[in-house]
């Protein structure tokens, strides 16, 4: 039952950790837009959350990539810790200018502050899917 409760809502969760990991990268962007031989840099959202939607399918047959958990004594189970969600190990991809700048910078704050700007009210739309998807839930479980 755990399992069909985590897989329904694996999509979600991953999609919010990579938003999350992008508004990170953006905002390093906007942040560093002074800064000379800046190269700005973004994720591609799409393939990124392609992959960890694959990759949590691949967790839930047992092979999941996770980390290690330790055992302090010998009796203990083994097992394994599931892997980090979202954009931990998310592929950054240089961004290339309209505009090349003098100084090498690569930052162009228009177009840093409507990606940041779409990123944030995306986000914002899948924590709003997410918590509906659970109240959802949580209400076909309440009796009648």
């Amino acid at each position: 039952m755990i399992d069909q409760l985590e897989s329904s809502l694996n999509y979600h969760q991953q999609a919010l950790g990579l938003r999350q990991a992008r508004h990170e990268v953006l905002s390093a962007n906007i942040a560093n837009a002074d800064t000379p031989n800046y190269k700005a840099r973004d994720i591609d959202f799409a393939s990124e959350l392609k992959k960890a939607v694959e990759g949590g399918q691949r967790e839930q047959g047992g092979n999941n990539g996770g980390l290690a958990l330790s055992r302090t004594s010998g009796n203990h189970l083994e097992g394994q810790g599931p892997a980090p969600a979202g954009g931990g190990n998310a592929d950054l991809l240089y961004r290339t200018p309209s505009q090349p700048s003098l100084d090498g910078n690569t930052v162009e704050m228009d177009r840093e502050r409507s990606q940041f700007a779409d990123n944030a009210v995306r986000y914002q739309a899948g924590l709003t899917i997410m918590n509906s998807r659970i109240q959802g839930l949580k209400n076909a479980m309440q009796p009648e």
